[in-house]
């Protein structure tokens, strides 16, 4: 068996206040992510580590790759085509219009090219907001919306099975990874069930993706790591930490995908907290070391 250790590295000193969904565009060999209450997507390119960004009119809860070129967006309520090139975002899609108070959270790409991105209500403090306000949606490739769900509290960390079959998601503050039935040609999804809880010192679920083995990986927000969860068994695997506690969501990229990029945020923290973590709100990278 070879011994494997980890290294972690922030590439990224971006101080976001809130970083999230991370997306890796292999084209370009860039990191995609959003900065939510700065309103802000930035694009860092791997190669000459430069970032650009574009400004939205509301927060930007999560980006994701479109296939005719160009991005997708959750801005405020809405879904929106993001053109890079001349910094513009045209509505396709708004949802939650009874609730004024809402906002989008995570996001991302199902299998079969539907954006799946739930709702929240917009906080007064980090985790801290009013409950049950929130929904799943998905916008279908035809720009049609359809709601799954309501009574969510943070809608967050989502991704698929490797065979499609099961769909995967966090509400944050039900402190639970959940599973459903999911079926790609529909899109339609069933059966919730829970595959993991968190333990205390994990604290609140946040972003999520899945690896080439079928196992997930979970961002646990104060809980200043990540954690690998096979889903099958309902099992803890590994544990990363990080030199920050608001660690908020996690992807795999770079060369063949070997490297996992993890977001963080600053807002909540104190000055002191800041002081003694001056890489937070950074991106990290994480990579195995083969010994």
């Amino acid at each position: 068996m070879t011994m494997s250790s980890i290294k972690i590295e922030c590439v990224l000193r971006e101080n976001c206040r809130c970083g999230e969904s991370p997306v890796w565009e292999e084209a370009t060999s860039s990191l995609l992510f959003v900065d939510i209450p700065a309103r802000k997507v930035c694009r860092w390119d791997s190669l000459c580590k430069r970032v650009q960004q574009v400004i939205v009119d509301a927060p930007v809860s999560s980006v994701a790759l479109r296939q005719s070129g160009g991005y997708v967006a959750t801005v405020g309520t809405k879904f929106c085509a993001l053109n890079w090139e001349d910094q513009s975002a045209v509505v396709l899609a708004t949802v939650d219009k009874d609730k004024k108070n809402n906002r989008f959270n995570d996001g991302k790409v199902d299998p079969a090219g539907r954006y799946f991105a739930g709702t929240m209500a917009e906080e007064t403090a980090p985790a801290v907001l009013e409950r049950h306000q929130g929904s799943l949606y998905s916008l279908f490739p035809d720009h049609h919306v359809e709601r799954y769900f309501d009574q969510v509290d943070i809608s967050n960390g989502l991704d698929w099975s490797l065979d499609h079959k099961i769909f995967y998601y966090i509400d944050s503050l039900s402190y639970s990874v959940d599973a459903f039935d999911y079926d790609p040609q529909t899109g339609k999804i069933s059966n919730r069930r829970s595959v993991y809880k968190l333990e205390k010192e994990e604290q609140i679920p946040d972003g999520m993706c899945i690896d080439a083995e079928g196992k997930l990986w979970v961002a646990c927000y104060n809980g200043g790591r990540v954690i690998r969860l096979d889903p099958e068994t309902g099992k803890r695997l590994q544990t990363v930490k990080l030199p920050v506690d608001k660690t908020t969501s996690c992807c795999f990229g770079g060369k063949d995908y070997s490297e996992m990029y993890v977001t963080c945020a600053r807002d909540g923290m104190t000055p002191e907290g800041l002081l003694s973590q001056p890489e937070a709100g950074g991106i990290f990278k994480v990579i195995r070391l083969f010994l």
